[in-house]
This record gives structure tokens, C-alpha cells and sequence, in this order.
């Protein structure tokens, strides 16, 4: 087994997997802003894309964060005629933004980072190991 292959596979999935947070982490706090003129677009929810490519020195295929595609679903709205805001009719447009899903995605690419760094540290241990064994 290559160690420094997995190890390398595994540092690309830990960074790609971190990218996949901190825009997570931006579309909750933008949850519930709105426009900053009447009748303007809110904060569109970004969804994190991956690519695979290869890593010539590993001479194996690593993840990397793509392109942050927009999310084309429609945006939600408030009557709320006293928000700086609202529309002609009072209706304010607010971030197409769903907390449950955010949620789902984050805890998925929490647990999709742990893995990878799982695999460093199970690594790790081999090598160890394996310089144990030499030792002796």
C-alpha cells in the first residue's frame, strides 16, 4: 500500500469537505437577510460542487471544491409593508434558504470529513507500525 497516496487522497477529501462547510456555514447566516433596496434579490443559496482530477504526483485521482452553483429555486416571501424591503405590494423576498436542509448538508459533510481524517490517522498508525517493524 502507498501511504503517501492515501494520505494525499484523503487531504484533498478533508479539503474539499471544509470548502463544503464554510459555504454551508454561509448560506445559514444569510437565512434571513434581505434585499438592501425595495424589491430587490435577496441572498441566493450556493450549492458546493466536486470535481475529481489527477494528482500526477500521487498518480491517483483526488476530489477538489468545483464551481458554486446558485440555486434557480424561487426565493420565499413575507408580508411585511413596513420593511425597508417590501415591494410595491408589501411583500418582502427572502433568501431561498431552507435551515432543515442546511442542517442535512452540513451534519453529511461533517461526518464525510471525519472519515477522511479517519483514514489519516489510520495511516498514520501503519506507519508506525511499519517503522516498528523495520526497527526490530
Amino acid at each position: 500500500m502507498d501511504f503517501l497516496k492515501s494520505l494525499g487522497i484523503a487531504a484533498s477529501g478533508l479539503k474539499a469537505q471544509s470548502g463544503r462547510m464554510r459555504i454551508i456555514a454561509e448560506n445559514i447566516a444569510n437565512a434571513d437577510s434581505t434585499a438592501s433596496t425595495a424589491g430587490g434579490e435577496p441572498y441566493r443559496r450556493k450549492i458546493p460542487t466536486f470535481s475529481s482530477r489527477l494528482d500526477r504526483e500521487l498518480n491517483a485521482h483526488v476530489v477538489e471544491a468545483g464551481r458554486v452553483r446558485r440555486d434557480p429555486s424561487p426565493f420565499r416571501t413575507k408580508y411585511d409593508p413596513g420593511n425597508p424591503a417590501a415591494d410595491a405590494r408589501g411583500e418582502v423576498r427572502l433568501p431561498n434558504v431552507n435551515g432543515l436542509i442546511e442542517n442535512m448538508d452540513m451534519r453529511e459533510a461533517q461526518r464525510s470529513y471525519e472519515a477522511n481524517l479517519n483514514m489519516v490517522t489510520a495511516t498514520r498508525r501503519m506507519i508506525s507500525k511499519t517503522l516498528e517493524i523495520l526497527k526490530a
